[in-house]
Protein backbone atom coordinates (compact mmCIF):
# COMPACT_ATOMS: atom_id res chain seq x y z
CA UNK A 1 0.00 0.00 0.00
CA UNK A 2 1.28 3.62 -0.99
CA UNK A 3 1.51 6.21 1.33
CA UNK A 4 0.48 9.12 -0.59
CA UNK A 5 0.90 11.75 2.48
CA UNK A 6 4.71 12.39 2.28
CA UNK A 7 6.07 12.64 5.36
CA UNK A 8 6.34 16.59 7.46
CA UNK A 9 9.55 17.73 9.02
CA UNK A 10 9.94 20.66 11.99
CA UNK A 11 12.69 21.29 13.68
CA UNK A 12 11.62 20.50 17.29
CA UNK A 13 10.59 16.68 15.69
CA UNK A 14 13.75 16.65 14.46
CA UNK A 15 15.89 17.10 17.81
CA UNK A 16 13.49 16.17 20.45
CA UNK A 17 12.47 19.49 20.94
CA UNK A 18 16.09 20.83 21.20
CA UNK A 19 17.34 23.82 18.67
CA UNK A 20 20.77 23.32 17.49
CA UNK A 21 22.57 26.60 17.04
CA UNK A 22 26.21 26.92 15.74
CA UNK A 23 28.40 28.91 18.01
CA UNK A 24 32.14 30.00 17.36
CA UNK A 25 34.05 31.87 19.98
CA UNK A 26 36.98 33.76 20.06
CA UNK A 27 39.05 34.09 23.13
CA UNK A 28 42.38 35.13 25.28
CA UNK A 29 43.61 31.75 26.30
CA UNK A 30 41.65 28.61 27.37
CA UNK A 31 40.50 29.05 30.64
CA UNK A 32 36.89 29.86 30.65
CA UNK A 33 36.59 31.40 34.15
CA UNK A 34 39.96 33.51 33.75
CA UNK A 35 40.29 34.02 30.14
CA UNK A 36 38.73 36.98 28.52
CA UNK A 37 35.60 35.89 25.90
CA UNK A 38 36.91 38.36 22.79
CA UNK A 39 34.15 37.58 19.99
CA UNK A 40 30.98 35.50 19.90
CA UNK A 41 29.45 34.31 16.88
CA UNK A 42 25.83 32.43 16.36
CA UNK A 43 24.29 31.17 13.59
CA UNK A 44 20.57 29.79 13.35
CA UNK A 45 19.59 26.74 11.38
CA UNK A 46 15.91 26.35 9.73
CA UNK A 47 14.61 23.47 8.19
CA UNK A 48 12.70 22.62 5.33
CA UNK A 49 10.22 20.10 4.03
CA UNK A 50 12.11 17.75 3.38
CA UNK A 51 14.40 17.94 6.76
CA UNK A 52 17.51 19.50 5.51
CA UNK A 53 18.79 21.96 7.30
CA UNK A 54 20.39 25.68 6.05
CA UNK A 55 21.51 28.45 7.61
CA UNK A 56 19.71 31.17 8.61
CA UNK A 57 20.49 33.99 9.94
CA UNK A 58 23.87 34.92 11.90
CA UNK A 59 24.65 37.13 15.19
CA UNK A 60 27.83 38.16 16.32
CA UNK A 61 29.28 41.06 18.34
CA UNK A 62 32.69 41.83 19.75
CA UNK A 63 33.47 41.55 23.41
CA UNK A 64 34.71 43.79 25.96
CA UNK A 65 37.14 41.54 28.18
CA UNK A 66 35.37 41.56 31.63
CA UNK A 67 37.37 43.06 34.91
CA UNK A 68 40.49 40.95 35.74
CA UNK A 69 40.56 38.59 32.43
CA UNK A 70 43.90 37.41 32.00
CA UNK A 71 44.51 37.68 28.35
CA UNK A 72 47.51 35.14 26.68
CA UNK A 73 50.02 36.93 24.40
CA UNK A 74 49.96 33.57 22.68
CA UNK A 75 46.07 33.54 22.17
CA UNK A 76 46.02 36.86 20.51
CA UNK A 77 48.66 36.43 18.29
CA UNK A 78 47.25 33.57 16.84
CA UNK A 79 43.19 35.16 16.44
CA UNK A 80 45.16 38.59 15.59
CA UNK A 81 43.05 40.45 18.12
CA UNK A 82 43.96 43.05 19.72
CA UNK A 83 40.91 43.76 22.18
CA UNK A 84 41.66 46.98 22.70
CA UNK A 85 41.36 48.76 19.14
CA UNK A 86 38.97 51.36 19.17
CA UNK A 87 37.35 49.97 16.01
CA UNK A 88 36.18 46.75 17.11
CA UNK A 89 33.23 48.21 18.56
CA UNK A 90 33.17 46.17 21.28
CA UNK A 91 30.37 45.28 24.19
CA UNK A 92 30.47 44.73 28.08
CA UNK A 93 30.19 40.98 28.55
CA UNK A 94 26.59 41.41 30.09
CA UNK A 95 25.34 43.30 26.16
CA UNK A 96 26.92 40.82 24.63
CA UNK A 97 25.67 37.95 25.64
CA UNK A 98 21.75 39.59 25.75
CA UNK A 99 21.87 40.39 22.30
CA UNK A 100 22.92 36.77 21.25
CA UNK A 101 20.73 35.02 23.70
CA UNK A 102 17.60 37.31 22.81
CA UNK A 103 17.65 36.26 18.55
CA UNK A 104 18.02 32.34 20.20
CA UNK A 105 15.01 32.62 22.10
CA UNK A 106 13.16 34.31 19.56
CA UNK A 107 13.97 31.05 17.22
CA UNK A 108 13.20 28.68 19.75
CA UNK A 109 9.61 30.07 20.59
CA UNK A 110 9.12 30.49 16.91
CA UNK A 111 9.98 26.43 16.19
CA UNK A 112 8.19 25.33 19.38
CA UNK A 113 11.35 24.02 20.99
CA UNK A 114 12.66 23.75 24.56
CA UNK A 115 16.23 24.42 24.77
CA UNK A 116 19.19 25.68 22.44
CA UNK A 117 21.83 22.87 21.94
CA UNK A 118 25.16 24.56 20.85
CA UNK A 119 26.69 23.05 17.88
CA UNK A 120 30.60 23.72 17.50
CA UNK A 121 33.80 22.61 16.65
CA UNK A 122 35.57 21.01 20.03
CA UNK A 123 32.07 22.31 21.28
CA UNK A 124 32.57 22.24 24.94
CA UNK A 125 34.97 24.45 24.63
CA UNK A 126 32.72 27.23 23.06
CA UNK A 127 30.22 25.90 25.63
CA UNK A 128 32.12 26.36 28.77
CA UNK A 129 33.17 30.04 27.46
CA UNK A 130 30.16 31.19 26.98
CA UNK A 131 28.45 29.06 30.44
CA UNK A 132 31.10 31.20 32.49
CA UNK A 133 30.32 34.48 30.80
CA UNK A 134 26.69 34.00 31.69
CA UNK A 135 27.75 33.25 35.29
CA UNK A 136 29.64 36.30 35.54
CA UNK A 137 26.92 37.99 34.44
CA UNK A 138 24.52 36.75 36.77
CA UNK A 139 22.28 36.17 33.19
CA UNK A 140 19.57 33.21 34.62
CA UNK A 141 17.90 32.34 31.76
CA UNK A 142 20.56 31.05 29.17
CA UNK A 143 19.25 29.60 26.39
CA UNK A 144 21.81 26.79 25.92
CA UNK A 145 21.61 23.16 27.21
CA UNK A 146 23.93 23.67 30.08
CA UNK A 147 26.62 20.73 29.20
CA UNK A 148 24.98 18.37 25.90
CA UNK A 149 26.70 19.76 22.56
CA UNK A 150 26.68 18.71 18.79
CA UNK A 151 30.32 18.25 18.24
CA UNK A 152 31.56 18.45 14.53
CA UNK A 153 35.17 16.88 15.31
CA UNK A 154 33.19 13.90 16.48
CA UNK A 155 30.82 14.16 12.89
CA UNK A 156 33.94 14.81 10.69
CA UNK A 157 36.05 12.03 12.24
CA UNK A 158 33.05 9.59 11.50
CA UNK A 159 32.26 10.97 8.18
CA UNK A 160 35.50 12.09 6.79
CA UNK A 161 38.25 10.39 8.93
CA UNK A 162 39.28 14.07 9.50
CA UNK A 163 39.06 16.21 12.87
CA UNK A 164 40.62 19.82 11.83
CA UNK A 165 37.64 22.38 10.59
CA UNK A 166 39.64 23.25 7.78
CA UNK A 167 40.45 19.52 7.02
CA UNK A 168 36.99 18.43 7.00
CA UNK A 169 35.67 21.09 5.01
CA UNK A 170 37.77 20.37 2.14
CA UNK A 171 37.29 16.89 2.13
CA UNK A 172 33.45 17.62 2.00
CA UNK A 173 33.74 19.67 -0.61
CA UNK A 174 33.45 23.17 0.78
CA UNK A 175 35.63 26.13 -0.05
CA UNK A 176 38.15 27.08 2.53
CA UNK A 177 39.50 30.70 3.06
CA UNK A 178 42.46 30.35 5.59
CA UNK A 179 43.36 33.72 5.99
CA UNK A 180 39.94 34.74 7.29
CA UNK A 181 39.89 31.88 9.49
CA UNK A 182 40.07 32.14 13.56
CA UNK A 183 36.98 35.17 13.24
CA UNK A 184 34.21 33.97 15.14
CA UNK A 185 31.55 34.68 11.84
CA UNK A 186 33.84 33.05 9.55
CA UNK A 187 34.13 30.25 11.80
CA UNK A 188 30.52 29.71 12.88
CA UNK A 189 29.50 29.80 9.57
CA UNK A 190 31.84 27.14 8.16
CA UNK A 191 30.83 25.35 10.75
CA UNK A 192 27.04 25.33 9.95
CA UNK A 193 27.81 24.52 6.58
CA UNK A 194 29.69 21.18 7.52
CA UNK A 195 26.76 20.59 10.35
CA UNK A 196 23.74 21.04 8.03
CA UNK A 197 25.49 19.18 5.41
CA UNK A 198 26.43 16.18 7.75
CA UNK A 199 23.11 15.83 8.62
CA UNK A 200 21.51 16.28 5.36
CA UNK A 201 23.54 13.64 3.79
CA UNK A 202 22.20 11.43 6.88
CA UNK A 203 18.89 12.88 6.76
CA UNK A 204 18.86 11.81 2.82
CA UNK A 205 20.46 8.03 4.13
CA UNK A 206 17.41 7.53 6.62
CA UNK A 207 15.47 8.17 4.18
CA UNK A 208 16.23 5.97 1.54
CA UNK A 209 16.17 3.19 4.35
CA UNK A 210 12.83 4.20 5.12
CA UNK A 211 12.07 4.05 1.13
CA UNK A 212 13.70 0.40 0.76
CA UNK A 213 11.76 -0.64 4.27
CA UNK A 214 8.31 0.20 2.72
CA UNK A 215 8.86 -1.34 -0.78
CA UNK A 216 10.34 -4.82 1.08
CA UNK A 217 7.20 -4.28 2.68
CA UNK A 218 4.85 -3.61 -0.10
CA UNK A 219 6.51 -6.77 -2.05
CA UNK A 220 5.30 -8.81 0.87
CA UNK A 221 1.93 -7.68 1.04
CA UNK A 222 1.66 -8.50 -2.56
CA UNK A 223 3.15 -11.98 -2.72
CA UNK A 224 0.97 -12.72 0.41
CA UNK A 225 -2.58 -12.02 -1.79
Amino acid sequence: MNNNNPKTFDMASRFRGFMPVVVDVETAGFNAKKDALLEIAAVLLDIDDKGHLYRADTHSCHVEPFKGANLEAEALAFTGIDPFHPFRMAQPEKEALQGIFRPIRQWLRQHDCKRAILVGHNAPFDLGFINAAASRCDIKRNPFHPFSTFDTVTLGGIMYGQTVLARIGEAAGIEWDHEAAHSAVYDAEQTAELFCLMTNRWQDLSVLDDNSQTSDTEREQKSFF
